[in-house]
């Protein structure tokens, strides 16, 4: 028994390499898994379910397989990917799940979620994601043309990168005091998250020092990141693409 999670991926047309890699993980891991969770910033950006990108068509045809194989695929938007809607979802055959989520697996209480929300030191980000969270903003976008979209998308990633490039790595990583305040306020074991791009393993003292985990996933580039979930253990696993 096991349960797989990722996340990360930031798939581009630009990158076909880790595309084709996730087509692969899909065979190896995930047809042998019990589910698969992904959490947020599947794809580089999103912009609509309606834009053609025949990349999409490619990973929707994919995971509709493994779903129609009794796999169930779970989603949590990320913060480049937070359009993505149920039409797409339905194309695939994926859950979408709320931006915080409790499991119980296999005797674990893990808590899952993008990760973004807990960077809070990254206050000019926070307010930034406030406001495209906006239902009003998020279907006046929506509501522009795909070309205009593109646009749009192409200049706030750019805006991305040269903000992060100007930030101290402390800024852009976990606030420790919310990371312990979600896992007290859900009473969980585990949180596994991604967004940060710094794969690894935390202990967390909680509550009356009981230590709690956070499994942060790794960003796909020249490897892949995935987190197994079995009844004996939890494991971060890099693997080459």
């Amino acid at each position: 028994m096991r349960t797989i999670f990722t996340a990360d991926l930031h798939l581009s047309e630009h990158k076909p390499y880790i595309t084709d890699g996730f087509l692969r993980f899909l065979q190896l891991e995930a047809y042998q898994a019990e589910a698969l969770y992904i959490l947020g910033d599947f794809f580089e950006y999103w912009i609509g379910d309606d834009d053609p990108q025949p990349l999409h068509h490619k990973i929707a045809t994919a995971i509709r397989d493994l779903t129609m194989s009794s796999i169930p695929c779970y989603f949590i938007h990320g913060n480049r990917d937070f359009l993505i809607g149920k039409r797409f979802a339905e194309k695939c055959g994926i859950t979408l799940l709320p931006p915080v989520k409790l499991l119980s697996l296999y005797g674990h209480k893990i808590l899952v979620m993008h990760g973004d929300k807990l960077c809070t030191h990254d206050v000019r980000y926070q307010r930034y994601s406030y406001a495209v969270h906006h239902p009003f903003i998020k279907t006046l976008f929506l509501g522009l043309p795909i070309c205009t979209r593109l646009n749009i998308a192409a200049k706030i990633r750019n805006y991305s990168q040269m903000h992060n490039s100007n930030l101290p790595e402390a800024i852009m990583d976990v606030n420790q005091q919310v990371v312990i305040q979600v896992l007290e306020k859900n009473q969980a074991d585990w949180l596994i998250h991604g967004h940060t791009h710094r794969p690894a393993l935390h202990n967390i003292k909680v509550t009356r020092n009981k230590l709690a985990k956070r499994a942060v996933l790794g960003a796909w580039g020249d490897k892949g990141s995935m987190i197994s979930v079995t009844p004996e253990d939890i494991k971060l696993i890099e693997f080459t693409l």
